[in-house]
């Protein structure tokens, strides 16, 4: 299928020369759009605003995933499983992954706090 828009031209320039990977720019940026606040990015997006919000030792050791960004976390675990990841999906995944990491960090840091002032 073809789709024709008008753009700026400074757009259509930088456009053109990531023109192969239009379609999965597109596919993110409708995800991206289309996501509700506790989902996909959204949902990522709730963890890093609430770690950037300088939360207590306590607070940090509570944070728990929203139940549908663990349901989207756990489809695409069990999609890997059985079927395999696309490009758009595994790159989620390594926006989770990253996520995680970093969660994991800082409630480490937490419990370190947390057992130095005891």
């Amino acid at each position: 299928m073809e789709i024709t828009v008008d753009i700026p031209d400074e757009l259509a320039s930088r456009l053109n020369q990531i023109k192969d990977e239009l379609p999965q720019i597109l596919i993110l940026g409708l995800r991206e759009v289309e996501a509700n606040p506790s989902t996909g990015f959204s949902g990522l997006t709730h963890v890093l605003e609430f770690m950037a919000s300088l939360p207590s030792p306590q607070e940090i050791l509570a944070l728990r995933l929203s139940e549908p960004l663990q349901a989207e976390i756990n489809t695409l675990l069990e999609k890997n499983r059985t079927e395999g990841l696309t490009e758009i999906e595994q790159r989620l995944w390594q926006q989770y992954e990253f996520v995680e990491h970093l969660v994991r960090i800082a409630k480490a840091k937490a419990l370190l706090k947390i057992n130095e002032a005891a």
